[in-house]
């Protein structure tokens, strides 16, 4: 029956890299974080409605900035909403982090998160691009990381995951969305679907919780990967550190 083993969604060089990586959150972060909530497109996470609007992208800033245990204080929020900035002023920001439609640098000793709300019409969006750039701030501003770290962007998106947000930014990986022109395709952030789905199956383990409820809300393809990683995962007992191997048998 080998033959049908269940396969891991991602390539040998990602699981590993994946692996490696929760497993180093876990020491910077603490597995107390393990324990809180899972942050969920519900009412009970974002009551309220967002339509684009200055006031209500700095509402759900100010929800992850506690979601994510991040001081407030130490955080600048700028809103763009013409459009975003000449790439050549943004290079020459010191310490300055590109992303789809956030911004993050370091400038005297607080961070800075630039939004681009012209670019940030979805809630899901929204919340993913803030996710990320408040995970820069868990990273580089709590000097975790060097800024100069070669995977620095993909570990900042892992973060999220590992923070609580990884349902958002696994469904804002990749969107289809239609206007007038018909459909159009939109990515964001540094992993693939697959690797959110595996990074997503090996936190709930994590978690002690293998066979979650909320991944109900993921869209299809990270659910669909995530299933198939908790597969993998699950027939692979004898390769997966001790934490993961009791997770399954509880």
């Amino acid at each position: 029956m080998g033959f049908f083993r269940p396969r891991c969604p991602v390539g040998e060089v990602e699981r590993l890299w994946v692996e490696e990586m929760l497993s180093w959150c876990a020491t910077q972060f603490g597995t107390r974080t393990l324990r809180t909530p899972v942050i969920l497109p519900t009412s009970d996470y974002f009551p309220d409605t967002y339509s684009g609007a200055e006031s209500q992208a700095l509402a759900v800033v100010e929800r992850l900035v506690r979601y994510m245990g991040v001081g407030r204080d130490r955080i600048v929020v700028e809103l763009d909403s013409a459009g975003a900035a000449p790439p050549d002023q943004l290079m020459q920001l010191e310490g300055a982090v590109r992303g789809e439609a956030g911004h993050y640098r370091l400038e005297h000793g607080r961070a800075v998160v630039t939004l681009e709300l012209a670019r940030l019409r979805s809630p899901v969006t929204l919340v993913a691009t803030v996710a990320h750039e408040l995970a820069h701030e868990r990273l580089l501003g709590e000097q975790r990381i060097a800024p100069d770290r070669h995977d620095g962007e993909q570990l900042t998106d892992l973060a999220t995951v590992y923070l609580g947000l990884g349902v958002f930014n696994a469904n804002a990986a990749f969107q289809f969305s239609q206007n007038s022109r018909g459909w159009r395709s939109q990515r964001l952030g540094y992993l693939s679907q697959p690797m959110y789905g595996y990074a997503l199956a090996c936190w709930t383990v994590m978690r002690g919780d293998p066979r979650p409820t909320w991944a109900a809300h993921l869209d299809t393809n990270p659910r669909v990967y995530m299933k198939q990683s908790l597969k993998y995962l699950r027939a692979n007992p004898d390769a997966l550190p001790g934490w993961r191997a009791a997770a399954f048998e509880s």
